[in-house]
């Protein structure tokens, strides 16, 4: 199985609970296909640099997951289908990204030290 991330932006007409209730929604598409979520982070409310739909702000949501690549395509169609997501982005985490994340949760600080250098990987 594959490390993601799935940011969402959602439309800021949603409740709180309907907000909440799409999020279990897409947790639960994740857990049913043999994934597992890792993390999740709700941002909430936050503004856009330029409109999107003639909407300036957005409800944001960030998941990190492990499935296999399969999932990706039944997760892209189903937030297609859903009228309540404005846009979507899955990204692939590679293991220095899962790391970098787990040190950013746990509250560790980040010094440029810690980072690979091009030196270090060639």
């Amino acid at each position: 199985m594959s490390s993601y991330e799935l940011m969402v932006i959602f439309t800021p007409v949603l409740s709180n609970d309907e907000y909440k209730v799409a999020t279990k929604n897409l947790k639960k598409l994740i857990t049913d296909n043999q994934g597992e979520v890792s993390n999740e982070d709700l941002w909430g409310l936050k503004s856009f640099a330029y409109p999107i739909d003639k909407k300036t702000t957005g409800l944001y949501l960030v998941l990190e997951y492990n499935a296999p690549t399969t999932l990706n395509a039944k997760l892209q169609i189903q937030m297609n289908r859903d009228e309540s997501i404005m846009r979507f982005m899955i990204t692939a985490l590679d293991k220095h990204a899962v790391a970098y994340n787990a040190r950013k949760r746990s509250g560790e600080k980040i010094t440029k030290q810690d980072s690979v250098t091009e030196k270090e990987e060639a």
